[in-house]
């Protein structure tokens, strides 16, 4: 039960800096960073502890074994040497992620089905049955990544991306993922302002998930709290005792963080977009705790009864997906002169993926961080409003 293995989590690009200190803070020792993620040590509290709490990994990894696949007959001779009994009762069910990069095995599917014939053959030869394939929360979920024809095999603890905490189900005009959103409020500044009751606006929340993150973080709320399954509450080696003692503990978090939440606002002026907002604010447990309202942007500004100054942060269009360059222009520019009329002495942080558009907002940055959205290249722009 105290055994500590070594995983790996992942990340998108840009990430693995603010996922190294989140591990650390979690318990992991021996974090080190690599490409899109960073490795671990640990024993099941403290993996179970990441799945739960960590903000900004996708995927939490168990390896189990590496080794040369340079053809499909390799491949299943590789899978063959684990011992897939120590995971897996024989009448479970199971589920393989493979991906390829630099490898001779290109037909990611077919290598999949090699794995799985490899597990499920070796099931059928010791026991006579075979476990099932199921590919929405299998037993067990298997990831296969192949690089330069080396193999490493590991077990999914996540099951599905972390990111996915459950709370958000409407998604109003290409909404950011929660870890992106919760990696701009940790690079914005966001939790030291909140311990500080500073206040929160998001002028273009869309369907809310800066502002909803933003409440989770001040509020102390696990993010895996809302969700339903992870990969492995059916795994063998799971230890429910462990678990139950987190989800316990995380509960008295939510109780006494609750009461601590500084003001949180998102406004936007789609009603649509509001209105998902809110039915994701529901879900999230924080209703009457964060403030959704359709509002121009030039009606945007700080309550007049706020007492502290706090942050400003924003995700406008950036003509990738929404709207083209030239006419995002004006709207850029209309942040800027709001920012400057009505948030004096606040801190502001706008994420775009178009560096121009940034520059017609009119102030300089303070400070600007290079994240990614999905496989785009955005900036983070710092600013101190004055």
């Amino acid at each position: 039960m105290q055994t500590k293995h070594t995983y790996f989590a992942t990340a998108p690009r840009g990430m693995e800096s603010i996922l190294m200190r989140e591990l650390k803070a979690l318990g992991g020792s021996n974090v080190k960073q690599a490409w899109s993620g960073a490795s671990f040590s640990g024993n099941l509290k403290i993996v179970y502890q990441v799945c739960l709490w960590s903000r900004i990994a996708n995927r939490i990894l168990l390896p189990l074994s590496s080794f040369r696949a340079a053809n499909p007959d390799e491949l299943y001779q590789g899978i063959q040497q684990i011992e897939w009994d120590e995971h897996l009762d024989c009448k479970g069910t199971l589920a393989v992620d493979l991906q390829s990069s630099r490898s001779a095995i290109t037909h990611t599917h077919y290598g999949a089905l090699k794995v799985k014939d490899a597990v499920v053959d070796q099931f059928r030869d010791k026991y006579g049955v075979r476990p099932d394939v199921q590919l929405e929360c299998p037993d067990i979920r298997i990831n296969v990544y192949l690089f330069k024809d080396q193999a490493t095999v590991s077990l999914d603890l996540s099951g599905e991306s972390l990111h996915r905490r459950g709370y958000r189900k409407e998604g109003i005009l290409a909404p950011l993922k929660e870890n992106l959103a919760a990696a701009i409020l940790i690079k914005a500044g966001w939790p030291k302002m909140a311990r500080a009751g500073g206040a929160l606006i998001d002028p273009m929340c869309g369907s809310g998930t800066l502002a909803i993150e933003a409440a989770l973080m001040a509020a102390d709320f696990a993010p895996g709290m809302l969700r339903e399954h992870f990969g492995f509450l059916k795994w063998k080696q799971h230890h429910p005792p462990i678990w139950e003692e987190l989800i316990a503990e995380a509960e008295d978090r939510e109780n006494s963080g609750i009461v601590k939440l500084p003001p949180i606002f998102g406004y936007d002026t789609n009603p649509l977009a509001i209105k998902g907002a809110l039915a994701n604010l529901e879900r999230s447990g924080l209703t009457g705790f964060v403030h959704f309202e359709r509002r121009e942007m030039i009606d945007c500004q700080p309550p007049a009864d706020l007492k502290k100054k706090g942050l400003l942060v924003v995700n406008p269009p950036y003509g990738e997906r929404i709207g083209k360059i030239r006419e995002l222009r004006p709207l850029y520019a209309s942040l800027g002169k709001q920012m400057q009329r009505y948030f004096q002495g606040w801190d502001a942080a706008v994420f775009t993926g178009n560096t121009e558009l940034g520059k017609s907002i009119g102030l300089r940055a303070s400070k600007i961080y290079t994240l990614y959205n999905g496989t785009l290249r955005c900036s983070l722009l710092k600013f101190k409003i004055s």
